[in-house]
């Protein structure tokens, strides 16, 4: 995995996303809840406000996954906000539910600096229910080839001990209660020694048996076509 994102550019952030829209504006938007967790020592559910928020008149809504990889330089953005707005939005997300799948997508499909930079997607296999449900459904071993062939370099959710977290571990890690090793471990695996015990140049990096999977993810992904229409209104 760090080999294909190593020649990858830095300045991509994968952020899935969507513009919020038609009964989707009343649905998320406009409501206005109060999450007692932020203050209570104990887990409590949200409480809904009577009051509507209205909605935006000079930035579209957005929403997705949570799940993001962004870069550096598009955070040190949002942390400065040299023009302000990634504090405008933030204060708008106040009181909003399930901000962190909406903050961030609005924040950089309406920047222009870094609206080309966005890819939708979260790089993570997820398996819903049908119809879908609050939660994504628990993988198993049931999972395991269409997880691989989605050439995803994660996943979620998965069972405590589910013996599909073993056979991630023997087929495609190649580890057995032990880290990944890496092409940094320059010991040998024979009688079951741990390869990192002899380490080489962390620097170094090769392809691994997943490689060819994720750099096809990618291609389609960093498609002309598909970027094309990244962050459309």
């Amino acid at each position: 995995m760090l080999h294909v994102f190593s020649n990858l550019s830095r300045d991509i952030n994968f952020i899935e996303h969507t513009q919020i829209k038609g009964w989707k504006l009343n649905q998320r938007a406009k409501p206005i809840i109060i999450d007692p967790g932020l203050y209570l020592s104990k887990k409590s559910d949200i409480s809904w406000t009577t009051q509507r928020r209205s909605l935006p008149t000079s930035f579209k809504l957005f929403t997705g996954s949570a799940w993001v990889m962004l870069t550096r330089s598009f955070l040190e953005y949002c942390i400065w906000g040299w023009d302000n707005f990634p504090r405008t939005v933030l204060m708008y997300y106040t009181n909003f539910v399930s901000s962190p799948e909406g903050y961030f997508h609005t924040v950089i499909c309406n920047t222009e600096e870094f609206r080309n930079t966005a890819v939708s997607h979260d790089l993570h296999y997820i398996a819903w229910d049908n119809p879908p449900k609050q939660h994504p459904v628990s993988l198993s071993i049931k999972d395991f080839d269409n997880m691989v062939k989605s050439g995803a370099p994660f996943a979620r959710k998965f069972a405590k001990e589910d013996p599909v977290l073993d056979k991630i571990d023997q087929e495609l890690l190649g580890r057995t209660g032990r880290f990944a090793p890496g092409a940094w471990c320059l010991g040998s695996s024979d009688s079951g020694v741990d390869p990192c015990s002899l380490r080489g140049d962390d620097s170094v990096f090769r392809p691994g048996p997943g490689a060819e999977r994720l750099q096809q993810l990618f291609q389609m992904l960093l498609s002309e076509d598909n970027r094309s229409k990244q962050c459309s209104f």
